[in-house]
């Protein structure tokens, strides 16, 4: 590597960008150091420092935590905005739990 200093200028969500210098900061890592070890590790690596995945939608979040509860998702569906479709007289468990949490 050359040792010469180069600029990188990115684009982030004001609100991460945040989150992880108030991280980094009680790791006593500053953000363009960390920037560093990220591209360090890709370099060393070959390869991204973890693997990608898709984001969840609202609707696979909501079954999810319908499974972790144990509740029968037999008669479970989500519409388009991740809101559970319940019947009250037919499941009113589920129901309680999608109101109620």
């Amino acid at each position: 590597m050359s040792g010469t200093k180069s600029t990188v200028n990115v684009k982030i969500d004001a609100g991460v960008k945040e989150s992880a210098a108030a991280l980094l900061a009680r790791m006593g890592i500053d953000q363009t150091t960390a920037i560093e070890m990220y591209y360090r590790k890709i370099i060393a690596t070959n390869a991204l420092p973890f693997l990608p995945e898709p984001v969840p939608s609202n609707g696979e979040k909501l079954l999810a935590a319908i499974k972790r509860r144990g509740i029968p998702s037999k008669s479970i569906e989500v519409n388009d905005e991740g809101q559970i479709l319940v019947d009250k007289k037919k499941d009113p468990d589920l129901y309680d739990w999608a109101v109620n949490g």
